[in-house]
C-alpha cells in the first residue's frame, strides 16, 4: 500500500468524496494490479478464514505448554448462564477473543491481524455482529479493508511486532485497527474512523511484550480481550462524536518514540515484566525441564 498516514486516507476520500474502505481498496488495485472484484475477493478469504477459526475451535485442546487452552470454552459457558457483568455481546466479544488467541497458542489456522499474537482482536469484534445478523459479509469485508488501512499507516510510521516495540505495537494496532473497523460498520465518518483508531492505540500506549517463557501465550491470549473491547469502547466513543486530542497520525509517532525507549528486557525477550515474576519463573523453569 502506498499510504503513510491517516491523513493522506482522509485527503484522499475528501477530495474523491469516497468512503474510508474504498480508498485502501482502490489502493490495493493500484498496487496489485487488479480489479475492484479480484481485490474484494482477497478480503473475501480473510474473513472465510476468520470464519473458520471460530467454527473450528476446540475447547479441549491444550497448548503444548499446558498454559492455555478451554479458556474460551469457560467463557460460553459463562455467558450462556446470563448472569453476567457484562451485556451479552460483550460476552460473546471476549469469548471470542480467547478463542483465537487460543487457537493461536495451539497451532490452529488463524489470521494474523496484523500479528498471530493479536490474532483474537478483530475477529473478536466482528464474527459476533455477523452471527447476530447485524453485519452482512459485504459489510464485513469492507470494514476490513479499513482496519488493513489504519494496520499498514501504523507499520508504516512506527511497528507492529513486540520484539520492536512492546505489545502496544500488536495488541495496540490490532485494537486501533478493529475500533476503525467497528466504526465503519457502524456508518461513522472518515474522520470518525480516525478518530476511533488514534483513541483506541492512546489507550494502550506504554503496553509491554512480556511472554512468560517466551512464549505467545502468558498473558498474550488475555490482552486480546483488552485489545476487543478497548476497540468498542474507542469506537462508541467516535461514533457519539467524541474526537481525539491527538490526531490518528502523531498518536502513531508516539507509538514509535515508546517503543524505542522501551528497555529490551520488555520487547518480547521474555527477561522482563510478568516473565520475570516469581511464578512466571517458574513456570520457565518448570517447561525447560
Amino acid at each position: 500500500m502506498a499510504y503513510h498516514s491517516i491523513e493522506e486516507i482522509l485527503q484522499y476520500c475528501k477530495i474523491r468524496n469516497k468512503k474510508f474502505y474504498e480508498a485502501v481498496l482502490e489502493d490495493d488495485m493500484e498496487e496489485r494490479k487488479v480489479d475492484r472484484e479480484e481485490s474484494m475477493k482477497q478480503m473475501y478469504v480473510m474473513w472465510d478464514a476468520m470464519l473458520l477459526a471460530s467454527t473450528s475451535y476446540d475447547g479441549s485442546v491444550k497448548s503444548a505448554s499446558r498454559l492455555v487452552g478451554g479458556q474460551g470454552a469457560a467463557m460460553e459457558e459463562y455467558r450462556k448462564k446470563g448472569n453476567t457483568l457484562c451485556g451479552d455481546y460483550l460476552n460473546q466479544v471476549i469469548g471470542q477473543a480467547l478463542e483465537m488467541g487460543e487457537s493461536n497458542a495451539c497451532m490452529r489456522r488463524i489470521v494474523a491481524a496484523p500479528t498471530a499474537g493479536a490474532c483474537g482482536v478483530l475477529p473478536a469484534v466482528l464474527i459476533p455482529l455477523f452471527r447476530s445478523g447485524q453485519a452482512g459479509h459485504r459489510q464485513i469485508v469492507k470494514s476490513l479493508f479499513v482496519a488493513a488501512g489504519i494496520g499498514q499507516v501504523i507499520a508504516s510510521r512506527a511497528f507492529i511486532a513486540g520484539a520492536a516495540g512492546g505489545c502496544q505495537a500488536e495488541i495496540g494496532a490490532a485494537s486501533s485497527m478493529a475500533a476503525g473497523a467497528l466504526t465503519a460498520l457502524k456508518g461513522g465518518s472518515n474522520e470518525q474512523i480516525a478518530d476511533a483508531a488514534a483513541m483506541a492505540l492512546k489507550a494502550l500506549l506504554g503496553l509491554v511484550c512480556d511472554p512468560v517463557a517466551g512464549l505467545v501465550e502468558v498473558p498474550c491470549v488475555k490482552r486480546n480481550v483488552i485489545g476487543a473491547v478497548n476497540a468498542m469502547t474507542s469506537a462508541d466513543m467516535a461514533l457519539a462524536g467524541i474526537a481525539s486530542a491527538i490526531p490518528a497520525d502523531q498518536v502513531f509517532d508516539a507509538m514509535r518514540e515508546v517503543g524505542e525507549k522501551m528497555h529490551p528486557s520488555l520487547r518480547e525477550t521474555g527477561e522482563g515484566g510478568l516473565a520475570a515474576t516469581k511464578e512466571g519463573i517458574r513456570i520457565t523453569k518448570t517447561l525447560a525441564r
